[in-house]
């Protein structure tokens, strides 16, 4: 297999003969999974002998040369009509090994069996090619995930052996994350601990809830108090384990959900509820913004930084008047 800077081109054996050229593909473009190769198919990025192919079922009939273009097939996924346009990927790092993005609010981290969308891993195969993977399906380069509404950074992988060693970072909590938060109610301390098991319950098993000791998978979330409001606060948010949903779910747990949070909020509470003069957001308000990490070949200490994202610096800049103006 061949590739230019996101661009592909591979020769067809003569096994392929008589199957789907989806089929075919999957064990031929390393890291791309057969949801996101029949995508490239219907946007018609891939050509068979030079001609378009966009069935994803269509039988090849001999050997021959396959070339793919992913990023054709992400600029013709356009949105539909008063869809939200795909937010842009912004690049922090790059090298041989890693990759580091600052992911903005609303993209996917990966594609799911449930969601045809474009996502991180989709522009990350699109800008610099086929990508490992470790986790199969819609999942290249990808090592840890942000949930949709968070923003911030993420790592990837470009080699198996960086995933591997990405992997094995958070495992051992080798890998710093410092989450920016911004909370509705007053913390009991300026700094706590949070150690209660996190697991799915009930019939909504996309929802995580706290679960009775020897339950569920161990969870552990550390906070700090940077600034007070009157019925806020803003937090700077360790976690120590990577649970899915682990930081909502902690905070709400404790009385202090996330601003515009709209799942996971203490019994009682609905969104909503917001007073005249308070801060208002369309996602919930948490930003991936410190992460902390030795380089996965080199070892070299590595520290990368985002800035505050426009729409949680304006919440602040709202709490902080109204602290002013009290």
């Amino acid at each position: 297999m061949e590739k230019s800077r996101g661009r592909i081109a591979l020769d067809l054996p003569a096994s392929a003969a008589g199957k789907r050229l989806d089929s075919v593909l999957v064990p031929l473009v390393g890291g791309a999974s057969r949801t996101t190769l029949q995508r490239w198919i219907r946007a018609g990025a891939v050509r068979l002998e030079g001609a378009v192919v966009r069935k994803p079922g269509h039988l090849v009939e001999r050997a021959g040369r396959v070339e793919i273009d992913p990023v054709e097939a992400v600029e013709a996924e356009a949105p539909d009509e008063g869809a939200a346009a795909v937010p842009e990927l912004g690049i922090v790092f790059e090298d041989e090994h890693l990759i580091v993005v600052d992911k903005p609010a609303g993209l996917l981290t990966h594609g799911t069996a449930a969601r045809r969308e474009t996502s991180v891993a989709d522009l990350a195969v699109a800008r610099f090619g086929p990508l490992p993977t470790l986790y199969g399906v819609d999942r290249p380069g990808i090592v840890h995930r942000l949930d949709r509404e968070t923003s911030g950074l993420l790592l990837l992988g470009r080699t198996m052996a960086a995933l591997e060693a990405l992997k094995r970072g958070f495992q051992e909590r080798a890998i710093e994350k410092t989450y920016l938060a911004i909370v509705r109610g007053e913390p009991r301390f300026d700094t706590e601990w949070i150690d209660t098991p996190l697991g799915r319950t009930g019939s909504r098993r996309d929802r995580i809830s706290i679960v009775g000791p020897g339950e569920g998978r161990v969870a552990s979330t550390y906070y700090e108090v940077k600034e007070r409001f009157q019925g806020f606060a803003r937090l700077a948010v360790f976690p120590k384990t990577g649970r899915t949903h682990q930081v909502r779910v902690h905070l709400g747990s404790v009385g202090l959900p996330l601003l515009g949070e709209e799942i996971y909020l203490p019994r009682g509470q609905h969104r909503g509820q917001e007073r005249p003069g308070d801060p208002v957001m369309a996602r919930h308000a948490l930003h991936a913004q410190v992460l902390e990490l030795a380089h996965p070949a080199s070892g070299e200490p590595l520290r990368f930084e985002s800035p505050v994202p426009a729409d949680i610096a304006a919440a602040l800049a709202t709490l902080r008047l109204g602290r002013r103006g009290s």
